[in-house]
């Protein structure tokens, strides 16, 4: 069965399969999702399996909604079909539009649905492995450190997120999340 997403093609929002959009660089609707615990945030690294950027980090999960699928139906879906996580009061936090090329000749251009979520210090995560290889709790500090450090363990969107819109995913917590130097 192919995936259909919602994506822009010839200026018509229509359902189109995956890898079409993602060859041809068409914009489309996602959903990026970022638990948090205190001052840390989840983090996952893809399954070795994923037809792009195999085994980097990325945000606690992303994907795109199925057509005609509510955007907090689609996060909460996908919460629990990667990471085995349910129940966790989501907040839409806002929009972003990114553009990346994530390898293999396919590119992202994504219309982004962020949502977060504060989860307790005992939150059970149950991995997909299909999906996800390993998790982490990172201070978000520590997080843009690491990026700066060694970028290419992590997903083009996790390094736009936090260069270019830590704000719009973490409110007036950013600051207090990522003090600077």
């Amino acid at each position: 069965m192919t995936a259909l997403i919602p994506a822009w093609e010839n200026g018509v929002l229509q359902p189109l399969d995956k890898l079409y959009v993602h060859q041809r660089g068409l914009r489309h609707k996602a959903i990026s999702v970022f638990v948090t615990e205190g001052d840390r945030v989840l983090i996952q690294r893809r399954a070795l399996s994923k037809y792009h950027t195999p085994g980097l980090w990325a945000n606690t999960c992303c994907t795109h909604p199925h057509w005609d699928e509510d955007d907090l139906d689609c996060a909460r879906r996908r919460l629990d079909e990667e990471l085995g996580v349910t129940g966790l009061d989501l907040r839409h936090a806002g929009v972003i539009e990114y553009r990346a090329d994530v390898g293999g000749g396919l590119v992202e251009h994504e219309l982004v649905q962020v949502f977060t979520a504060r989860a307790m210090p005992d939150l059970e995560i149950r991995p997909n492995p299909l999906e996800v290889c390993d998790t982490d709790w990172i201070n978000l500090a520590a997080l843009r450190a690491m990026i700066e450090r060694i970028p290419d363990r992590f997903t083009p969107w996790l390094k736009i997120y936090m260069a270019k819109h830590l704000h719009t995913i973490f409110g007036s917590h950013a600051a207090a999340l990522a003090p600077t130097h």
